[in-house]
């Protein structure tokens, strides 16, 4: 799989695709899905069957139901590795069938929650990417994709359809986004009928 920032830079993505993705993006900040400021902070917490811990390279293997918590952070996958950077900030690859995330969002009572078949986190820029069957929730609002990257400190996510392998996108992207209600009133009658 090529890295992240080439299949965004380059020049052969379909400008159409290009633009529906710069304006799914948008509409997807502007409802400001921040994750909980305070998370960054806590103490990282694992549970597994089994582990592996390789001190030299800075590295932790766990298998087997891996449950992560960080404050409101929650990754569950059947195996988590964790390496740590030199300027000690944590990174996690998680894989199951598929691998799960939720975290709180920052001010309000709802979670963002993520499925793929691996997830990668890095816990210094707060980047959650899901990869294969991607699937993220925010409320009643639905992203789909092969690839979504979820920017944890902004509330931007990025969603991509799968791609061939001469790099043209073949897969599709699909979003399920409710409408949102300036009425006060009609906001709190929502929230006391979930």
């Amino acid at each position: 799989m090529r890295p992240l920032q080439n299949k965004f830079t380059r020049p052969s993505f379909p400008r159409k695709a290009m633009l529906g993705a710069v304006l799914f993006t948008l509409m997807l900040a502007h409802s400001a899905s921040h994750a909980e400021r305070a998370d960054r902070e806590q103490t990282i917490r694992l549970e597994a069957d089994q582990l592996l811990m390789d001190d030299a390279n800075k590295t932790s293997t766990f298998t087997g139901n891996v449950r992560l918590t960080q404050g409101t952070l929650f990754i569950q996958a059947d195996k988590i590795i964790v390496s740590q950077t030199a300027d000690n900030f944590k990174r996690g690859t998680a894989t199951g069938k598929p691998a799960s995330f939720r975290q709180k969002r920052d001010d309000v009572d709802e979670h963002v929650e993520g499925y793929g078949e691996r997830i990668e986190y890095d816990s210094k820029s707060g980047m959650v990417n899901f990869f294969r069957q991607a699937h993220i929730k925010r409320g009643q609002d639905e992203v789909r994709g092969d690839h979504i990257a979820y920017n944890a400190q902004t509330g931007v996510f990025q969603a991509l359809g799968s791609q061939s392998a001469d790099g043209k996108t073949n897969g599709r992207v699909q979003a399920v986004i409710q409408p949102t209600s300036s009425n006060p009133t009609q906001k709190d009658n929502l929230k006391n009928t979930k």
